[in-house]
């Protein structure tokens, strides 16, 4: 397919758009390979869409959701200033490598500008090559960490 980055429109989502949001997550299970049908209610996603601090932005191709990205505002205690964390950002097996993916990051930048965030930030496994050749090539810089992930049992009522 031979596409131009100019006929990607990418939008910030607001709670006007829970199809569209809905849509996205489904394009994540596929790229993550995940459980296709894993989706919070509309509820929940409503809450997420109405809430200052979350980011979802959808990639559109002649009006097909093509990619996107989910990022979480976190305030930061030791200034007045917050942080992005990048939670998930993908785009369609088919349409990656077309400039897609930079395109994201390009109007999460932009938000962060006109948030007045300095910084945003996102993990990557070490072991997922692509991702990590991806982030670096759009300019971000790897730090080494160890992450470390706790499960808290909810015990089922």
């Amino acid at each position: 397919m031979d596409l131009n980055v100019d006929q990607i429109e990418v939008k910030k989502l607001t709670q006007e758009d829970l199809s569209v949001f809905k849509s996205l997550i489904q394009l994540f299970n596929i790229v993550f390979e995940e459980d296709e049908t894993a989706v919070g209610s509309e509820m929940k996603l409503f809450e997420l869409l109405s809430n200052n601090s979350f980011v979802a932005m959808a990639a559109f191709h002649e009006n097909e959701i093509v990619g996107g990205l989910t990022a979480y505002e976190l305030p930061l205690y030791y200034s007045d200033n917050s942080e992005i964390f990048l939670y998930d950002l993908a785009v369609k097996p088919e349409y990656q490598r077309m400039g897609i993916g930079k395109s994201l990051i390009r109007n999460l930048r932009e938000y962060c500008l006109q948030n007045g965030i300095n910084e945003f930030f996102v993990f990557a496994h070490e072991e997922d090559a692509h991702a990590v050749e991806f982030y670096r090539s759009t300019g971000g810089k790897s730090e080494r960490v160890v992450n470390f992930l706790y499960t808290v049992a909810i015990a089922k009522q």
